[in-house]
């Protein structure tokens, strides 16, 4: 695993000349203050080591990425009778989406799309006031990434909220058949809170370790989920995980990941590693445009595919 620090810091400096392309989250203000420079990799093995170049360890904000810690989160919780909510299909339309909601009687396609996600927050809501749920999910993911130091931007929360319109109409969709239970408002504090986690790529590559490592963190040796639970995340991943993107991204990349507008991008390698890359320029679907070159080049020189 030596080379591995040596193949992401060639690939840094190869696709260096191309920062500057895409377009930051706007739609967001905090976010669309973000230098779109910015390009980071990290790599954590299940040996235990991590491997970073560029902007690795400059914190941003992980927005849909959270989603899958969540739903790791909320299987815990309820199991499979999550399923019940939510579906396992890719979604076919953006991922804030209000017209498949209608189509399909308000039960969202997947966990990854911004209803799915809201559903999923819903279901970790149950028993908790919202301040509690959010505590929760932060405890998660440091419980996840072994670091105590992660903490949710406040500032990327707020511009969420006083922004997100759209998130609010479909979560009053959604409870219109039930497929929320809880006040729209206290659902969407809850979400807005968790997409505004602010992590660097070393973080969110150890936080995301367990599904590369049959359910378990290799270094702590902590068990996650079980083994089977987590195939079948990343087999969401796979499908789901990149909006209208997904298919392409596993023609071009092969391994399963999930992206958020801040920038960032989270993939899985089985047995081997967790890579994480952040560059805020999104392409046309709202993923990484930098991001997703980087992983491909790196699936490419590693020979990193689940379809090999």
């Amino acid at each position: 695993m030596s080379d591995l620090g040596q193949l992401i810091g060639d690939v840094h400096a190869e696709l260096s000349e191309r920062l500057g392309e895409g377009q930051v989250a706007n739609y967001i203000p905090e976010l669309a203050k973000v230098p779109v420079e910015r390009f980071g990799i990290a790599v954590a093995t299940v040996g235990g080591e991590v491997f970073t170049a560029g902007d690795a360890l400059e914190p941003f904000s992980i927005q849909s990425i959270s989603k899958l810690f969540t739903l790791t989160l909320a299987l815990g919780k309820v199991g499979d009778g999550l399923w019940s909510r939510v579906g396992r299909e890719p979604s076919g339309n953006r991922f804030n989406s209000i017209v498949q909601l209608e189509y399909e009687q308000g039960r969202p396609r997947n966990p990854f799309v911004n209803a799915g996600a809201i559903a999923v927050t819903d279901l970790i809501l149950a028993g908790y006031r919202p301040k509690e749920a959010i505590g929760d999910i932060v405890r998660f993911v440091r419980f996840l990434a072994g670091d105590e130091s992660i903490v949710i931007d406040a500032d990327v929360a707020r511009s969420e909220r006083d922004t997100g319109f759209r998130n609010f109409a479909l979560a009053q969709f959604m409870r219109s058949f039930n497929v929320i239970t809880h006040p729209a408002d206290e659902v969407l504090g809850v979400y807005f809170h968790h997409c505004a986690i602010a992590m660097n790529c070393a973080q969110l590559a150890r936080a995301a370790l367990f599904l590369a490592a049959k359910g378990q963190n290799p270094v702590t040796g902590h068990s996650v989920v079980s083994a089977a639970r987590a195939r079948r995340i990343n087999s969401l991943m796979m499908m789901c995980g990149h909006y209208d993107g997904s298919g392409d991204f596993a023609f071009r990349v092969g391994l399963p990941g999930k992206s958020g507008v801040g920038g960032g991008i989270v993939a899985v390698v089985p047995g081997v590693c967790t890579v994480a890359v952040w560059s805020p320029g999104l392409d046309a679907n709202g993923n990484s445009l930098i991001g997703t070159a980087a992983l491909e080049l790196l699936a490419q020189r590693a020979n990193w595919s689940v379809f090999e």
